[in-house]
């Protein structure tokens, strides 16, 4: 495997090494869960983002309020360190992908495909069980949804599946409506 470098090549050493602790300590979706819980707090909160990416604040400091955050949250034990880890090594910028990585990972462990869905507001659980229904059908097997929300799409989904994606987002079809008319 080629290094990719940069934040992925980060991503993918911890995300493996994390998927390596909760398989032994068998704590694999209790550490999924709250990886998509994470992330789906990081791209929700500009604060939050603020708070990973800052220079500026101390590792101590980002540990202490990433510590009360994985508390507050309930996080498995495994969860816990892990976070105060990256905290402590300067890598809660990556934790978004090292989610996504980890999720990959058990998704591939599990013989599922990996699908990343970003909405542009919450799906109801019927929307989520008819999403799935379809990826399912599309792959051929198992799909794992890992389901993030971005108001910026105004409208929509943008599905990503391995290498392929389909943006059916109401700002994808006007960039793409941007395009055809500059061409025209």
């Amino acid at each position: 495997m080629a290094a990719k470098g940069g934040v992925s090549d980060i991503a993918d050493r911890y995300a493996l090494a994390l998927y390596d602790l909760a398989d032994e300590t068998k704590q694999l979706d209790a550490v999924a869960d709250d990886l998509r819980t994470l992330s789906a707090m990081l791209s929700e909160s500009e604060d939050l983002q603020r708070l990973v990416r800052s220079p500026v604040l101390s590792r101590e400091a980002q540990g202490k309020a990433m510590a009360a955050l994985v508390d507050k949250m309930g996080a498995a034990d495994l969860t816990r360190k892990f976070v105060a880890l990256a905290a402590s090594k300067r890598r809660l910028f990556a934790l978004r992908a090292i989610a996504r990585a980890y999720l990959e990972q058990l998704a591939r462990r599990r013989g599922e495909v990996a699908a990343q869905v970003t909405a542009a507001h919450d799906l109801t659980d019927q929307q989520k069980e008819a999403l799935e229904l379809a990826l399912r059908k599309a792959v051929g097997g198992k799909v794992s949804m890992d389901l993030t929300v971005d108001p910026s799409l105004l409208g929509g989904l943008v599905v990503k599946v391995g290498s392929q994606m389909v943006d059916s987002s109401l700002s994808g079809k006007l960039q793409r409506l941007k395009f055809a008319m500059k061409g025209a």
